[in-house]
């Protein structure tokens, strides 16, 4: 009797997928199949819910296998199926400690099935697997559930943003974090926004502050997870849009091309579909708008508040219990909120005091921590004894010479963001350096000098300030910054825009065989200026009534022109004597707003730009962004943070003599778009394997062992001449007729 039943039960489960087929093609005439199969479905769940730890393993595989069944046609029968998510959540949030792993897998695979075929929406299901991925015990199925979780959030936030999910679920994440700051069930809080924000799907302020909370809490893992995401989410970020638009494009003629040839099946037309699909993705992507993907550390509400808990909490705090590279990550962190937002830690700066000595481990990071620190709103007086301590503790001619460059560069980055921490005395005998010996300390002496050169060429020594530094003291453009004084802003590359035109200004006039250093400018406003002239000349004639614009009362113009003859002479003797002493004063005064005035270009003061003029502005943009790639000198940014290799220069170099795929490796930065160089015989090898064909004999024979070939080598020597010449006979009728296959006639 138990073996007939079971024999049924395995009729019943094969007929499973035939039934589903059918009912997915006529769901009205297979109605009665279904009862019956939901019945036993009802049956088996109500069994493993009264006793689940002593259910068989055949009503588990039975239970398995109606679950699967009734999930894929439960969008033709809704009424009846109406409770069936809300049984599966049921069993999978009770009993997923004893459940076996493949039903379990089957019920998660389930839910994920019935979201998409829109029976359960995204808000139930997340915040029934998400409880039971901070708690499982279960590896396969915490990573089941991961993936599934961000799955769903992909699909719900492909066409548009889905806010209303992404708030919920935002919350969830910041209510974990925030609840319980000692426990370790917050790093998937991180992992997951991590994740969504590597793949843009969340870019805003909530995400970020997911990860700030998760960064000041007491779990020394959760606290490098939030660290680790402001550090480096952003680059992970960009890398993940390199990669997404340096995929191959789909050759749509090609893929049409080969289903022609071959036999036409449902398989390839559904790839012809997939592959149209794709291409109108990547044009629609392509013809939308770049979107404004704000850095985290912008997006923060309030960063001298963060600072200052990082600050105190981590790295004050004597019962932290952080190591040394995890203290120096939160300082990291902190320095670049500082440097980039311009603020300002109280006992920040004397914190470094203890840690600037050579002895120090990892001493380059926290070199490169300061001067992140460092900008122009820091008071002097805070980084004067810094730079003074790095200069006694790292550069003197006892140092070692890795020592000594990485003291010198870190006071070139302090000095680049704050000039007036450096005294007199001490860079001039820092800018001595430049004539060591050694490389890398030569090369940071010489960093330094050309540094003042252009920041404050008047602390240097006469004949250090090199050409262009003397001329442009001389003319008052290069001058010492007073302490928090700000450049006035201007259009970015309008001098760029400018040097164009004038460049094509001069050409017209070499082809018109004019001369160069008149400008067109000049000759049309002359032109106007004597039509205008004419035009007042005429109406002073007709009415000389109105009223006449008069200079102010602080500058009076006294000219010795004729018309001015009958002035009384006396008010000019006395002008002329009051005005003497101050002749050269004014003479300076009219410099500097001069100097002042050049520096802003003409373009923005006299011209309104054309739309091919803001055409042409982005093209020299373009242009002048793709020539800074170029390896050299590069202007840094505040966003862009600063490493101890930096700090440490051409030490890391000198520490170990390059190997030769280092050296080629170096010698190929800055030169991608070459292609690797290959003799023809090798291209020509490479493209004939790409299609498949095989090698010749020639080739063949060349790879064959020698003791292969040894005995014909042998039969060779040891021929005839009768053997010979019937050998070399039938090689030539051979070669007549065309080949062993005769194909010549």
């Amino acid at each position: 009797m138990v073996k007939r039943k079971l024999g049924a039960l395995e009729k019943v489960e094969a007929d499973l997928p035939n039934l589903q087929h059918k009912i997915r093609r006529d769901p009205k005439s297979y109605i009665e199949d279904f009862r019956a199969q939901h019945y036993q479905y009802e049956s088996h769940r109500e069994i493993f819910m009264t006793a689940p730890s002593s259910t068989t393993e055949t009503g588990l595989i039975s239970l398995r296998e109606l679950i699967d069944f009734i999930a894929h046609v439960a969008d033709c029968y809704p009424e009846i199926t109406k409770d069936f998510p809300q049984q599966l959540m049921d069993i999978l949030s009770q009993h997923h400690l004893i459940l076996q792993p493949e039903l379990r897998e089957k019920i998660v695979g389930s839910l994920v099935l019935l979201r998409k075929k829109e029976l359960l929406d995204s808000a139930t299901l997340l915040q029934t697997l998400f409880p039971i991925l901070i708690s499982t015990p279960s590896k396969t199925l915490r990573a089941l559930i991961f993936q599934k979780i961000l799955m769903d959030l992909r699909q719900a936030n492909a066409k548009t943003t889905n806010h209303k999910l992404n708030r919920t679920m935002q919350t969830v994440l910041f209510n974990l974090v925030t609840s319980d700051r000692t426990s370790s069930k917050s790093l998937w809080a991180i992992k997951l926004t991590r994740e969504l924000w590597k793949r843009q799907i969340w870019t805003d302020a909530k995400a970020v502050e997911v990860m700030k909370e998760a960064s000041l809490a007491q779990n020394e893992k959760v606290i490098v997870g939030g660290v680790r995401f402001f550090l480096g989410g952003d680059k992970e970020r960009e890398e993940m849009e390199d990669e997404s638009s340096d995929e191959e494009a789909i050759d749509l003629g090609r893929v049409k091309h080969q289903v022609g040839i071959n036999k036409k099946t449902r398989k390839k037309s559904r790839a012809i579909e997939k592959a149209k699909a794709t291409v109108k993705r990547r044009e629609r992507k392509k013809n939308q708008p770049h979107p404004l993907n704000f850095s985290a550390l912008h997006l923060l509400h309030d960063p001298q508040g963060y600072a200052e808990s990082l600050f105190s909490k981590h790295l004050q705090n004597t019962k932290s219990k952080l190591n040394l590279d995890q203290k120096l990550m939160v300082l990291q962190l902190v320095t670049r909120l500082v440097g980039l937002h311009k603020l300002h830690i109280m006992h920040l700066y004397s914190y470094f005091q203890k840690f600037l000595t050579p002895r120090q481990p990892s001493v380059t990071s926290f070199l490169a921590s300061l001067a992140q620190a460092s900008h122009d709103l820091v008071p002097p007086d805070d980084l004067e004894p810094l730079v003074q301590k790095i200069a006694n503790e790292f550069v003197s001619e006892a140092s070692a010479s890795e020592v000594a460059s990485a003291g010198l560069n870190a006071i070139r980055e302090i000095c680049v963001r704050q000039p007036l921490a450096m005294n007199e005395t001490l860079l001039q005998d820092l800018v001595m350096y430049r004539k060591s010996k050694d490389k890398g300390v030569m090369m940071a002496g010489r960093g330094l000098l050309s540094l003042f050169r252009e920041v404050n060429p008047e602390m240097l020594k006469r004949r250090d300030r090199g050409k262009d530094a003397s001329i442009g003291l001389r003319a008052g453009e290069r001058k010492e910054k007073r302490f928090a004084e700000q450049e006035a802003g201007g259009i970015e590359g309008l001098e760029l825009l400018e040097k164009w035109k004038e460049e094509e200004r001069r050409k017209r006039r070499a082809e018109k065989g004019l001369a160069s250093d008149a400008s067109d400018d000049e000759e049309e406003a002359e032109e106007d200026t004597w039509a205008a002239w004419n035009v007042e000349d005429e109406e002073d004639s007709d009415d000389s009534g109105d009223w006449i614009n008069v200079q102010s009362d602080v500058e009076i113009d006294i000219s010795d022109s004729e018309d001015e003859k009958d002035g009384p002479p006396a008010k000019k003797a006395k002008s002329s004597e009051s005005s003497g002493d101050d002749t050269k004063a004014e003479k300076e005064e009219e410099k500097k707003e001069e100097s002042a005035e050049a520096k802003f270009s003409k373009l923005a003061t006299t011209r309104i730009l054309t739309p091919a003029d803001l055409a042409k502005l982005q093209e020299l943009r373009t242009e002048a962004a793709i020539n800074s790639l170029v390896p050299g000198a590069k202007k840094r940014d505040r966003d862009d943070p600063l490493t101890a290799e930096e700090i440490e220069g051409l030490a890391a170099l000198s520490a170990g003599k390059a190997t030769r795929e280092e050296r080629i490796a170096h010698a190929k930065e800055g030169k991608t778009d070459r292609s690797e160089h290959k003799s023809v015989t090798a291209k020509r090898k490479e493209r004939k394997q790409d299609q498949g064909k095989s090698t010749t004999n020639k080739e063949k024979a060349r790879k064959k062992n020698f003791l292969m070939t040894l005995g014909k080598a042998k039969s060779k020597n040891k021929r005839s001449l009768v053997q010979t010449r019937a050998v070399l006979k039938a090689h030539h009728d051979r070669a007549k007729r065309g080949g062993r296959r005769g194909n010549i006639g």
